[in-house]
């Protein structure tokens, strides 16, 4: 499938610029139109105003919440048009048949809850690595509440491209789903590669049974039982920057939830060390 429409929340925060330009790039890549998300509270839910407050003051701090709003609004708009304008990616409310395409939608509200709606009317959820690889209600909204694929990118990101892919194999649910819906991905791909460690196969026929998948779809691939190490999550990332993949397909994580993720690996270390984006379903 063609990812015509790309959702990406957003807030404020460290490196908004380098967020912004990495989901830029990530649009441009697909010829997406990209719906940037930004969740406004009211001034009432900023400031915390109490009832026993006079009406005076009242008045006055809910002006002073409202212009901080504004101008935080403001900020964030003169990002992605210069953003979008260095990426000669045109401003539009509406998708653009075969053109790249942005628009900055906003709503007053709690951040995760209105995530968790408005992230349903689109192909694909994007979302940067949480700082310090804090795993916010936000970060787990994107990725779990919209029932889309959803592709992880660092922070700071300067170039995106599919062509190397690695999947990061580990039989479960998550994963196999994660690989199903990258099948569009992976068939453009110049290379197709397999990881996965001892204690997620019974024999290695199972990888062979994932090949003949893959090729069905016209993929061709190859794959590597590997060691898996102390540091959850340390294999993958070290195998992946070292065989310089561009993507990493893997689950998003177990019945545990966010806090287990591929190859045995935590959430937390692959988020807060990863250089390459991971394309990841719940």
């Amino acid at each position: 499938m063609h990812y015509k429409k790309i959702f990406f929340p957003i807030g404020g925060g460290e490196e908004l610029k380098e967020r912004i330009h990495g989901a830029l790039l990530i649009a441009k890549h697909f010829k997406s139109h990209l719906q940037i998300f930004k969740a406004q509270v009211t001034p009432k839910q900023l400031m915390q105003l109490s009832e026993a407050l006079t009406q005076t003051v009242l008045e006055e701090l809910n002006s002073v919440a409202k212009e901080m709003l504004n101008e935080d609004l403001q900020n964030t708009l003169n990002i992605v048009k210069e953003e979008a304008s260095i990426l000669k990616i045109m401003l539009s409310k509406q998708a653009r048949k075969e053109e790249v395409s942005v628009e900055l939608t906003v709503k007053d509200g709690y951040r995760s809850k209105l995530i968790e709606q408005e992230s349903k009317y689109c192909d694909l959820v994007i979302a940067a690595s949480p700082h310090n690889a804090k795993i916010t209600a936000t970060f787990e909204a994107t990725i779990t509440k919209s029932g889309k694929p959803a592709l992880v990118f660092p922070r700071k990101m300067k170039i995106f491209k599919t062509e190397h892919i690695l999947i990061a194999w580990n039989n479960s649910p998550e994963v196999s789903r994660a690989l199903s819906q990258a099948i569009p991905l992976l068939q453009k791909a110049s290379k197709v590669h397999v990881i996965t460690s001892k204690e997620f196969i019974s024999n290695e026929k199972d990888m062979d049974k994932l090949m003949s998948y893959l090729e069905i779809h016209g993929i061709s691939s190859s794959y590597e039982v590997i060691r898996t190490t102390r540091i959850p999550g340390e294999a993958l990332l070290k195998y992946s920057n070292k065989n310089k993949f561009d993507l990493i397909v893997a689950g998003a994580f177990g019945h545990k939830g966010l806090k287990e993720l591929m190859l045995g690996g935590t959430t937390k270390y692959i988020l807060e060390h990863t250089k390459i984006p991971i394309f990841m379903a719940h």
